[in-house]
């Protein structure tokens, strides 16, 4: 199974993917985490650091195909390290996956454009390049404000000297990127939906994993069973 877990930056990715690969292992199953982009590990990663870093303009001045060709690129540059995880693994955790280039370059644009490009982007991945398709997204659901809270925390990165990248440091950016997971989940199928605050407040971080791993592992019982991954989960 192929799991992508999915967010605006600073909603706890990183944090929930490799607790969830903790889990995974503690239950006997042989599981990887691969995190993408790839910053330091290729190319087109590599590239993308620079792009953060807006060596290449400002977020409204690169043509969201082109940058969109930068994070395909880089998946498409891993995608036999993805093989090799996925044929020797039982279940492979992906920290971001195909899903993040269409909601992060589909908020760059609006209405039938939107729509346009992120078909363009899935031609690109799935079609063209051939990435395999998830079998469950999880989407950690945090408003954008909050998110830009938690940003300011993190640690020092290996791919940019910045205390926030280009799109960290763009609050309406990532409202908008945040609408379009939403409509996502509310659309695309396998998709599931965290909450990450409750009546305001931020959750902890073991109550949204217990979340995450109680709707991972239904999932992999249905897949098992030959079932559905998942029902939607309402915003």
């Amino acid at each position: 199974m192929l799991i992508a877990i999915e967010g605006i930056d600073g909603s706890g990715k990183g944090t929930q993917a490799k607790q969830l690969l903790e889990r995974f292992l503690a239950a006997g199953k042989a599981a990887a985490l691969v995190s993408f982009p790839r910053y330091s590990a290729t190319h087109f990663g590599r590239t993308i650091g620079r792009f953060l870093n807006g060596e290449f303009g400002a977020l409204d001045q690169v043509d969201p195909h082109l940058a969109a060709t930068l994070y395909a690129a880089d998946r498409l540059e891993s995608k036999p390290f993805l093989q090799e995880k996925l044929s020797a693994h039982d279940v492979v955790i992906c920290d971001r996956y195909v899903a993040s280039n269409a909601a992060h370059q589909g908020a760059k644009r609006t209405g039938d454009e939107r729509r346009a490009l992120q078909q363009w982007i899935s031609q690109t991945e799935f079609g063209v390049f051939d990435l395999p398709r998830p079998d469950l997204v999880i989407l950690l659901d945090l408003p954008a404000t909050t998110a830009q809270e938690l940003i300011a925390r993190k640690a020092a990165r290996d791919y940019t000297s910045k205390k926030a990248d280009i799109q960290e440091a763009d609050g309406t950016y990532l409202a908008g990127v945040r609408d379009v997971y939403l409509d996502l989940a509310a659309t695309e199928p396998n998709w599931c939906r965290v909450a990450c605050l409750k009546d305001g407040e931020l959750r902890s971080v073991e109550d949204i994993g217990n979340e995450v791993w109680q709707i991972a592992t239904s999932a992999l019982e249905r897949a098992a069973c030959g079932g559905s991954s998942c029902s939607k989960q309402q915003p």
